[in-house]
């Protein structure tokens, strides 16, 4: 396994290089080298490995989202005010119900199979987004608005609410029953998030300010606190809560309260995050199967083009009425659209429960991350200085 990790480092590194050398995102770089060094192509990463990829890839998304967190205000928050909250949620409901339009036309598949795939495919990834967003505000642009504040929020609550989603469609899909009382789950997974984040964070205030410990033991004890948090999650099956957005709330808090603190935590968690994230996007390419593409690549590509487009007709409605000029709106329709973790992570989870078109929905789940994480990656490197106000 330590092999097989090393490797993966390695050719991340040395192909998110070349990625840059020749004008593409260094993600690409690094998905490209987890498929050639996975099992699509020279099969080297060994089975451990791939079995704790799962566990490697939430840990990458946690530093990510404390290091958001550390930078994210709420004053900012507030300031991007209504299209803030209605990102969370709106662009994925436009984006599943794409699906549930093409899939079945495309694919012939039924319309509950049609939504299994529409939750599968509408997460947009925290991993792609928010260290784009972190760059764009130390950078400067979009502050006048809070477009990055507005764009990394958003995301981290999308997620949420799709995958509650996904277990609403993929109940309706096994038993033909809906169970409306799951989609109640999404409010009460969000506020019990944010409130155990609150909690657990102002905690943390008042322990850094009473016992003295170094900053590298504060980066352990907050990591090791979002690792629980995680756990908690699996447990906590009658009482949903999203642990990721607990993280990122329990870091927002420390930078509202301990400023100082944060300011000193922020580079550490960034430094962290350069190797975090190569280990997180190569695994990310060693869970593509390139085989599971071959037989209906067309078919996918016009189904995930086609939603995307009426993803980012929500992202539009969202900031409809908003002080955002078009271009502004513009390049916050195109930065919502990169999909990558969510997708690795559940895409063979349908084949596994024995949904008749499993295989299918894992062909389109892998075919969205190799046309999206590039081409939004892209998008928000290219567009955002002309794009947004310095």
């Amino acid at each position: 396994m330590l092999a097989s990790l090393g490797m993966l480092i390695i050719a991340g590194w040395a192909l998110s290089q070349l990625s840059k050398k020749v004008g593409l995102p260094p993600l690409v770089g690094m998905i490209l080298a987890g498929i050639i060094l996975g099992p699509s192509i020279m099969n080297v990463i060994s089975d451990p490995m791939i079995a704790v990829a799962p566990d490697l890839r939430t840990i990458a998304l946690v530093i990510i989202l404390v290091r958001a967190g550390l930078t994210l205000k709420l004053d900012d928050l507030k300031q991007a005010g209504r299209p803030a909250v209605m990102l969370c949620c709106v662009p994925a409901i436009f984006e599943i119900g794409g699906f549930l339009l093409l899939a079945p036309l495309l694919f012939g598949i039924p319309f509950a199979e049609a939504g299994v795939m529409g939750t599968v495919l509408a997460a947009v990834s925290p991993a792609v987004i928010v260290p784009a967003m972190i760059q764009i505000i130390d950078k400067g642009y979009g502050q006048a608005k809070k477009i990055p504040q507005m764009i990394l929020a958003g995301a981290s609550v999308d997620d949420v609410f799709v995958i509650v989603c996904f277990s609403f469609f993929t109940q309706l899909s096994l038993t033909g029953e809906s169970n409306l009382l799951s989609l109640l789950k999404i409010p009460v997974s969000i506020i019990l998030g944010i409130l155990f984040g609150y909690l657990i964070g102002k905690a943390f205030v008042a322990f850094f300010k009473t016992v003295h410990v170094n900053d590298t033991l504060k980066v352990g004890f907050i990591l090791s606190v979002a690792f629980i948090l995680l756990a908690l999650q699996d447990m906590m099956t009658y009482v949903p809560f999203s642990a990721l957005l607990a993280v990122m709330c329990m870091a927002m808090v420390i930078g509202k309260d301990d400023f100082e603190v944060a300011e000193r935590l922020a580079p550490r968690f960034q430094k962290l995050w350069t190797i975090a994230e190569i280990v997180l996007f190569t695994l990310v390419g060693v869970a593509v199967q390139l085989s599971a593409v071959s037989t209906v690549w067309l078919p996918a590509i016009l189904v995930i083009l086609g939603a995307l487009v009426i993803r980012m007709l929500g992202v539009l409605v969202s900031v409809a009425g908003s002080p955002l000029t078009w271009k502004e709106r513009f390049f916050t329709a195109g930065a919502y659209t990169p999909k990558a973790t969510v997708q690795a992570a559940i895409g063979t989870l349908p084949l596994q429960m024995g949904i008749a078109s499993g295989e299918i929905i894992l062909s389109v789940a892998v075919m969205a991350i190799l046309i999206t994480a590039p081409l939004g990656s892209i998008w928000i490197e290219r567009s955002y200085k002309k794009l947004l106000q310095n």
